[in-house]
């Protein structure tokens, strides 16, 4: 089956040609949890009705390619347009909205938990964050094998072949390695000569690995900075170059990914969760989660049991 020649590609089994499944099923106040296939934590989206998906966030990436018809996506504040074709990458925890829109668009969504721990696909994140526009003209050198990648990902979800899953895995660690290579050689992160950027870019994906592996702890800017071998001043200058956003708001970003995933558990109290996470005290570490996330640590507890 070519995916370019046929109009009824991404049905996903068990449902009739033209019939739309809805896209968010549940959606509780802002957060969402994705409904995945049964023991599955991905997902394929054939999605053409022309409907509004109010203000929301996920743990999953999602990445939205429109097949006909451009789209539009609000993320943080920002507005994008898709021209047919486009490929738009949103992290986790980002806040988005998708106004309606008649067409059709291929909406993929995963978790990450499973492949974060692979060096360097944490850091990685860090070049989208909180999203990225991937199109013909910003990634001439890759966009094509990344978009059929994508169809390629979207039929496997269709027939669910053995190891469906890994298949999907792995063209989307592909995909992540082939965007911070170009993103590396054709973007300046630092103001370097060329030997340096890549020694720079090195040092900072280490130091970015380096505070996801012990966010829980009490890390200070000047304790990375020294780390790093660079002064303070230096080491935050260089840091928000590379990462888009400050060292305080990267620690607070892995430490709420990490209390996400312990608030799951119902036995852990809220206090726990708290100081495992690095806070200092409780009331910091709600009023850190309430302005991060747009609920306090009850309330997403609450939602992710509903």
């Amino acid at each position: 089956m070519c995916l370019t020649e046929n109009r009824n590609y991404f049905i996903l089994r068990g449902r009739k040609a033209g019939e739309e499944i809805a896209m968010i099923k549940n959606l509780k106040g802002i957060h969402e949890t994705v409904s995945y296939r049964d023991n599955t934590n991905v997902l394929v989206h054939d999605n053409h009705a022309y409907e509004e998906y109010p203000p929301h966030w996920h743990t999953a990436i999602e990445i939205i390619l429109p097949l006909e018809n451009e789209y539009f996506v609000e993320y943080n504040g920002n507005s994008c347009r898709l021209s047919e074709g486009d490929i738009i990458f949103i992290c986790p925890g980002v806040l988005h909205r998708l106004p309606a829109v008649q067409g059709r668009r291929c909406i993929f969504q995963a978790e990450l938990a499973s492949v974060s721990s692979i060096k360097g696909v944490d850091s990685v994140l860090t070049f989208f964050s909180p999203a990225l526009l991937l199109t013909k003209e910003t990634f001439p050198d890759i966009y094509e094998e990344i978009r059929q990648m994508l169809l390629e990902i979207a039929e496997e979800y269709r027939q669910q072949p053995p190891l469906y899953e890994a298949a999907f895995y792995s063209r989307l660690l592909r995909i992540l390695t082939l965007i911070a290579r170009n993103r590396n050689h054709t973007q300046t992160h630092f103001h370097a000569s060329q030997g340096k950027q890549q020694e720079y870019i090195e040092k900072f994906m280490n130091i970015c690995s380096y505070i996801s592996d012990h966010c829980t702890e009490n890390l200070t800017l000047d304790m990375v900075a020294d780390l790093s071998g660079f002064s303070k001043y230096h080491f935050t200058r260089l840091f928000k170059q590379f990462t888009n956003v400050s060292f305080y708001k990267y620690l607070n970003q892995k430490r709420m990914l990490r209390a996400e995933q312990l608030l799951v558990d119902p036995s852990a109290s809220i206090t726990d969760v708290a100081f495992s996470c690095g806070f200092s005290s409780l009331s910091a570490f709600v009023r850190m989660f309430k302005l991060m996330k747009g609920c306090t640590p009850s309330e997403f507890r609450g939602l992710h049991r509903a």
